[in-house]
């Protein structure tokens, strides 16, 4: 084993004051200067031997394998670390930057000659029906902008890290708190649906269950002082993923309070683990939202009104949580002990894997491509909008990935695994599907597995098989690249490479 050193830096990406930018992460859309929070990427170093890893976390909705592959060719012209050494992920935070998106298909998908405008509603209208966005019509900084401004500040951050990496020591442990649960409801008809109601008498259960753990890594510098957490937990940043405003949603929380706590040189690296049938509310105890929301599918019937959390749609759920988090993180700490380790074994590798393309049947494409031609003749006369594009993006997703599996029919994803001391560390770039992660630490031969979603790239939600029959959102065959036959491969090949390093 070989010393070890650490590096961390955090960058702000909150707009200046006045430059309103747009939200990604719902079908309706939103414009905004307001913060609620300050929004930022954090990069955490690490070299050990011959080995290095630099992590970074960003404040944003997702990561583009664009936005992965142009920070990586920017970091390599300012340092010696090697560009296959770089994870990038997303807290999946539902209130940060739209940005240019366009580009980033897979190469296999490029070199294939695929036009990426089949299958999007815009292109199969006539010219006069053709949605126009509120970004352009609206002083803001436009897509292409974000993107050239978010791959400057994710490279800033990332060589900083690489820079200040300084001797230091490590701690790794384990803590419990209660932040995601199951957002997918099961019905007497087989039928399933994301944010379903449960107060109905058809309800039968949740179609997952939650995973309360939190995989915790302390850095302390070279007198045992602490430097940073990295906190791994599976749920996605989306306590406020409806409202109007730039918030890095919980993660904001934890980092105020463990600061407040321990002054403000600790950095937060906030990690999202397997998370993709997960949220932050309580579907049984359901409690509504403070004030109006825009999404059809939160509106309930005859609310009960519930004695349970805040509402997990507003900053009142979201301190609530931060709470929860920081508080635990910060037990955890106090019972430590003077364990202190500053040599470990590293061992990073990438590799990329072969999953089967999730595909429509000829019946499926002809009903969506139906559904589309009558939606065009009754709405003849007018632009579609942004509530056209939610309504319509399922069987304009079919029709998509009908013509897409035409050209391809398998899809290649990069993930990385790496072995830290007795820790695992194992990447994918989807919204992955709890049991998928629960498969993967129950059967992992480290003594801690970290699993990082949304990670260098960007391919959509990889659903089970029993979410694919009970369909809806997150489940729809174009909502993801692959299905459960490719979740079933992606777990094989991730614990083969994970047992093998140890």
């Amino acid at each position: 084993m070989a010393k070890i050193k650490i590096g961390w830096s955090e960058v702000d990406i909150t707009p200046k004051k006045g430059t309103k930018i747009g939200l990604a992460g719902q079908f309706f859309e939103r414009i905004t200067d307001e913060v609620e929070s300050p929004i930022s990427v954090t990069a955490f170093a690490l070299e050990s031997g011959d080995d290095q890893m630099v992590i970074a976390s960003c404040d944003l909705v997702a990561i583009g394998v664009n936005l992965y592959d142009k920070v990586k060719e920017m970091v390599s012209s300012k340092t010696d670390l090697a560009p296959e050494k770089i994870i990038i992920s997303a807290i999946h935070t539902h209130t940060s930057y739209v940005y240019t998106r366009t580009g980033c298909l897979s190469k296999k998908v490029q070199e294939a000659g695929f036009d990426d405008s089949l299958g999007s509603l815009k292109y199969m209208v006539p010219p006069e029906m053709a949605y126009q966005p509120l970004v352009s019509n609206e002083k803001s900084m436009d897509p292409d902008a974000a993107f050239e401004f978010l791959a400057e500040k994710v490279t800033e951050a990332i060589v900083s890290a690489w820079n200040n990496r300084k001797p230091s020591y490590y701690q790794n442990a384990f803590g419990r708190a209660v932040v995601g649960m199951c957002r997918r409801v099961c019905y007497d008809d087989g039928s399933a649906k994301m944010w379903g109601d449960t107060n109905l008498a058809n309800f039968e259960a949740l179609e997952a269950g939650n995973d309360s753990g939190i995989e915790l890594i302390y850095t302390f510098d070279e007198n045992k002082q602490l430097s940073g957490v990295i906190a791994n937990i599976a749920c996605p940043a989306q306590v406020v993923e409806h409202r109007s405003y730039i918030s890095s949603d919980y993660w904001g929380k934890v980092k105020a309070n463990l600061r407040a706590k321990y002054g403000d040189h600790i950095q937060v690296l906030g990690l999202c683990s397997a998370a993709g049938d997960q949220c932050p509310r309580d579907m049984i105890r359901w409690v509504e939202p403070e004030s109006y929301i825009d999404d059809p599918n939160i509106k309930r019937a005859n609310v009960i009104e519930r004695r349970a959390d805040p509402s997990m749609f507003d900053v009142s759920g979201l301190k609530l949580v931060g709470k929860r988090i920081s508080n635990e993180i910060i037990s955890v700490f106090e019972e430590l002990g003077d364990d202190f380790k500053d040599e470990s074994l590293l061992v990073h590798e990438n590799y990329t894997i072969t999953l089967p393309l999730r595909t429509v049947t000829i019946a499926e494409y002809n009903n969506a491509v139906e559904i589309i031609d009558k939606f065009i003749e009754k709405n003849r006369g007018r632009r579609i909008s942004f509530e056209d594009n939610a309504l319509m993006h399922v069987y304009s997703g079919t029709i998509r990935r009908y013509h897409l599996q035409q050209r391809i029919n398998t899809w290649d994803t990069e993930i990385h695994i790496v072995r830290f001391g007795d820790i695992a560390i194992a990447t994918n770039p989807f919204e992955l599907f709890l049991d998928y992660g629960n498969q993967i630490r129950a059967r992992s031969k480290a003594k801690q597995t970290f699993i990082i979603q949304l990670a260098c790239g960007s391919a959509g939600y990889l659903p089970t098989e029993k979410a694919e029959k009970g369909s809806h959102y997150s489940a729809y065959v174009s909502g993801g690249n692959t299905g459960h036959v490719g979740g079933n491969l992606l777990v094989r090949e991730t614990l083969e490479r994970i047992n093998n390093k140890f």
